[in-house]
């Protein structure tokens, strides 16, 4: 999608025949709003939180096992192969644990992701909301992202609308 828009945007500067009228293009720096906000800046401090906990947990849950390595390497020589077996499939056990644990919290589809996408939307749709407000009030036919996966070679300072959303952001 973003790369439909990117290829319209280029027709028509490249021709404009097409259009009747001069483009008025703006962008933004969503990273900048963003660290401007006070809301987002709850929400990353709560998913700091999180992530401070969790590798707390993680980090005992390692050196548990590691504590529980050792132990083992300085007995094994003294245990029964029962024993040693016994204390094998523990030793695994420990660590797939270990790697259930953090790709629960950490990955691609974990709890980090999920909180982290439940506290930044509303955050993403106030901005949204607000960029759509002052692109209609200021007449903008296309807003560019800074920071997104489209690429930004130039732009005149005047078309930088970033401080507009973060005023009217503080007027809400």
């Amino acid at each position: 999608m973003k790369k439909l828009m990117l290829y319209i945007i280029l027709l028509l500067i490249i021709f404009p025949t097409f259009s009747y009228s001069q483009l008025k293009i703006g962008y933004v720096d969503s990273e900048t709003i963003i660290s401007k906000l006070p809301d987002a800046q709850d929400a990353q401090q709560k998913l700091d939180d999180l992530i401070s906990t969790w590798k707390t947990e993680l980090i005992k849950m390692q050196s548990d096992l590691k504590n529980k390595q050792v132990e083992y390497e300085k007995k094994k020589l003294i245990m029964s192969e029962q024993t040693k077996t016994e204390k094998d499939i523990e030793l695994n056990k420990l660590e797939r644990l270990i790697d259930i644990y953090r790709d629960k919290k950490f990955g691609a589809r974990g709890e980090l992701f999920q909180k982290q996408d439940e506290l930044m939307k509303p955050i993403q749709n106030k901005i949204f909301t607000a960029i759509k407000e002052i692109a209609e009030e200021e007449d903008y036919d296309f807003i560019l992202d800074r920071t997104s996966d489209i690429t930004l070679l130039y732009a005149k300072e005047k078309y930088d609308i970033t401080n507009l959303v973060i005023e009217k952001l503080k007027l809400e």
